[in-house]
């Protein structure tokens, strides 16, 4: 599938604000399951964009303005091109979990199998995510369980969360969005020590408003396989990829600060378009 994705993000302050520093993660990478044939970001107020990438591989750029505005526009465009190769069979057992620790030692896997700022391996969720896949000795299997069990168990509810939200309060009030149900995946993944990591980007279909969350986990032998406990199905071509970490915290698609008001208003626009 072919797309044309626009993503704009706009600021409006109170009063003039100053120093505003800002990061952001919009461009996504070409790899197997998608080809970025063309990007372009754009700023305003006008200023230098620098870019670099990350520890998890991402696409970065930064800048700065620091002189007083009360806009701030971030708009990113790009042409992508998915072709996802096959995913495993859901009646597939490539893997047993006794295969984990040897590619534990021989990948960057570790960031993945530790808690972070959203996702925690504590002894309540390492209860649920046995009690999840008892009797289960296949890591593919068992992250399978895994998505279901978080799709049935919580119930997604717009505006119940908000992007600091604790997966152990997610799984306390059992409703969330996307991001929660990500989240809720990768702490009980790790506890099982499968490598589950965070992945933001867009579900492109034809009511798309917003980024998407899903996640990715790592079966010795296949590497890194897409899962989406959201919609409890594999990711396929409608999936576009930006940033991966270990949580939402890795991979904000713009995180800034500046000198000034806090009063401000925010808008996002996200446009996405099958392209013939």
């Amino acid at each position: 599938m072919q797309y044309a994705i626009r993503h704009r993000t706009q600021y409006q302050y109170a009063q003039p604000v100053r120093d505003s520093f800002n990061e952001l993660r919009l461009q996504p990478a070409s790899s197997d399951r998608q080809t970025v044939e063309a990007f372009l970001l754009k700023i305003l107020p006008a200023t230098r964009l620098q870019s670099y990438r990350d520890f998890y591989q991402n696409n970065v750029h930064h800048f700065e303005i620091a002189e007083p505005h009360t806009r701030l526009a971030i708009e990113s465009q790009f042409h992508v091109t998915t072709h996802p190769p096959p995913p495993l069979p859901l009646d597939a057992r490539p893997a047993d979990l006794t295969q984990i620790q040897p590619a534990l030692q021989t990948e960057q896997l570790h960031d993945f199998v530790l808690a972070s700022q959203y996702a925690d391996t504590d002894l309540p969720t390492w209860k649920t995510a046995l009690d999840v896949t008892a009797g289960e000795t296949d890591v593919w299997q068992c992250a399978l369980r895994l998505m279901e069990f978080v799709y049935r168990h919580l119930s997604y509810e717009p505006n119940s969360t908000h992007v600091h939200t604790h997966m152990r309060d997610v799984l306390a009030q059992r409703r969330g969005v996307c991001q929660d149900f990500a989240h809720v995946f990768i702490g009980l993944g790790r506890c099982l020590q499968i490598p589950s990591r965070y992945i933001s980007g867009y579900l492109a279909t034809e009511t798309a408003s917003a980024t998407h969350a899903w996640v990715e986990v790592f079966i010795p032998g296949h590497g890194w396989q897409p899962l989406d406990p959201t919609h409890n199905c594999i990711p396929g071509e409608t999936y576009v990829k930006i940033a991966a970490g270990r949580d939402y915290a890795d991979v904000a698609p713009v995180r800034g600060t500046y000198r000034g008001v806090t009063t401000h208003q925010m808008n996002v626009e996200i446009r996405i378009e099958s392209r013939p």
